[in-house]
């Protein structure tokens, strides 16, 4: 059984055994990896359900030039929202783009979400970052998070993000005025879900302060990041 420790408002947890059943989208290991050995950045992950904080965080320490952090562009299916820029906050592809993508093994990792809105990562996106002799910071989904964890687990931390509580989470999702009744009601389903799979992360969050949060997160990837 993972073991843990509470460190002002995070949860560490360690001892991570893999489940043998995952059934989302994965690059060939071995491919992958024999870039790996020329570019020896690291990789952090977090991971959370819609309306933790977690992309807020993840802006945060990205300010942070200690940190040597790059942001891993995902991409996505889903419609573009009106802000949103191609290649900044996402690289948007048509579901049927996506898909010829899989096929061609272009993604270190991939799933569909929500009935025809799929989200991976592209290799091509973090080969680009390592040779730049960035640390590659990813906001991704939990089981994408899973996937790159268990694919370089030496040299990645995974952060798993939650609200206080999913009254909280809610309300937070309601905030935002961007969403209709019905896609608020799959979001928190889908926060039911992914909460199970917290305990395979390194970390993780309980996301009641956002200062506090990021002080005590600061502190751990400084200490990630330093080790040899």
């Amino acid at each position: 059984m993972s073991g843990f420790c509470i460190a002002t408002n995070l949860i560490i947890f360690s001892g991570v055994v893999w489940p043998k059943s995952l059934t989302f989208g994965m690059a060939d290991k071995f491919d992958f990896m024999q870039h790996k050995e020329n570019n020896q950045g690291k990789l952090i992950v977090f991971s959370a359900p819609s309306g933790s904080g977690k992309t807020t965080l993840v802006h945060r320490l990205m300010k942070n030039p200690r940190l040597n952090l790059a942001f891993s562009v995902s991409a996505t299916s889903r419609p573009k929202r009106d802000y949103e820029e191609h290649g900044r906050h996402y690289y948007f592809l048509s579901p049927d783009e996506f898909k010829r993508k899989i096929a061609e093994n272009a993604f270190v990792e991939w799933e569909e979400v929500y009935p025809d809105h799929f989200y991976g990562t592209l290799r091509s996106e973090v080969e680009r970052l390592l040779s730049e002799g960035k640390n590659v910071i990813f906001d991704i989904d939990v089981k994408g998070g899973m996937n790159i964890k268990k694919y370089f687990p030496g040299r990645t931390l995974s952060v798993f993000v939650q609200a206080p509580s999913l009254e909280e989470l809610e309300k937070r999702l309601r905030s935002r005025n961007t969403e209709s009744e019905d896609k608020i009601r799959l979001r928190l389903d889908k926060a039911r879900e992914e909460m199970q799979y917290a305990p395979q992360f390194d970390i993780m969050v309980i996301n009641r302060d956002l200062d506090a949060t990021e002080r005590e997160l600061t502190r751990i990837l400084e200490d990630f990041l330093n080790k040899e």
